[in-house]
């Protein structure tokens, strides 16, 4: 198999998935006449949805540009091992308006959260280990990567892990503290800077601990 095969399956699944997740958006049905407020209190009703699916929807670009940037960009050849992974990688992505779902209906039960993360800690210890494998393995060759770029992409995939686990704790004392947690998550994901910030904090917090500088562990 070649790379577009799977760059082509990949972009479909991801498609497919991304506009499923708008079906469970309905208009409301309303019998009769209705005036403004009387609609607005109606389409207020979907907001979690709304946000259930804009949390989804991101969540999902993220983890599109990660496999986009590991199959595409850090592998130059594939195996059946790594289509193998990929399998399982895109049938937890094909799970997420499930999931989705469950935490826009339910948005006020611990165990939607609780659902939702166990599935993105799934899906990013999936995405983990397409990653290492990639990198990794004897069989699949990649470019030159700089190991500032290398700890940069495993903060970025593991960082979903732990903010999932820690949502998941929390959602028994604030439910919207633990929906809070995965936003940060996708936040976190898209923007640029967040690598330097998430290192910048480790330097601190080390130099706090052991008073010491640990600037030589960052260096490329």
């Amino acid at each position: 198999m070649n790379h577009n095969r799977l760059e082509q399956l990949s972009d479909s699944i991801f498609a497919i998935v991304m506009t499923i997740l708008v079906f469970e958006i309905k208009v409301p049905i309303i019998w009769g006449q209705i005036d403004n407020y009387g609609l607005w209190l109606q389409i207020k009703q979907l907001f979690p949805l709304l946000l259930s699916y804009i949390l989804s929807f991101s969540l999902l670009f993220t983890y599109w540009r990660a496999h986009h940037f590991f199959i595409s960009v850090y592998a130059k050849n594939i195996d059946s091992m790594l289509t193998n992974i990929n399998a399982l990688f895109f049938m937890l992505i094909s799970l997420i308006p499930f999931s989705a779902s469950i935490l826009g209906q339910y948005n006020r039960n611990e165990l939607s959260v609780i659902v939702f993360g166990i599935h993105i800690i799934l899906i990013s210890l999936t995405l983990y280990w397409m990653r290492r494998y990639v990198l990794f393995s004897p069989h699949i060759k990649n470019p030159e990567i700089s190991k500032r770029e290398i700890r940069g992409s495993t903060i970025r995939t593991l960082i979903p892990v732990f903010f999932a686990i820690i949502a998941i704790i929390i959602c028994f004392l604030s439910v919207k503290l633990a929906l809070t947690l995965f936003t940060l998550v996708v936040i976190f994901n898209l923007s640029s800077y967040s690598t330097v910030l998430f290192e910048n904090i480790l330097k601190k917090l080390h130099q706090l601990l052991f008073g010491a500088d640990i600037k030589g562990h960052f260096a490329d």
